[in-house]
């Protein structure tokens, strides 16, 4: 048998979850469409306004726009807004 098999298959993710303490993990924490602001505020201690500028800070331009398209219109980013969609279906 060979050593470096493990009995267990191990389950590769190709962007797993970032530290918490870690500035990156606003930023996974910011795309990922069902983590709300509140939730970003209550782990790092930073506001949407602080977000949006580090993200402002942290992303090229054009991924920036696309970022701000998808957290107005497609994400659930607020937790009232998730809770209002839910109730409707």
């Amino acid at each position: 048998m060979n050593p470096k098999r493990a009995k267990v298959p191990i389950t590769r993710v190709k962007n797993p979850e970032p530290a918490k303490d870690s500035p990156e993990w606003v930023i996974w924490a910011a795309w990922a469409d069902r983590i709300t602001f509140e939730e970003i505020r209550k782990v790092s201690g930073l506001t949407e306004r602080q977000v949006i500028d580090h993200m402002r800070k942290s992303l090229k331009p054009s991924s920036f726009r696309l970022w701000r398209k998808r957290a107005n219109t497609q994400s659930l980013k607020h937790q009232k807004l998730f809770r209002h969609r839910r109730e409707d279906y």
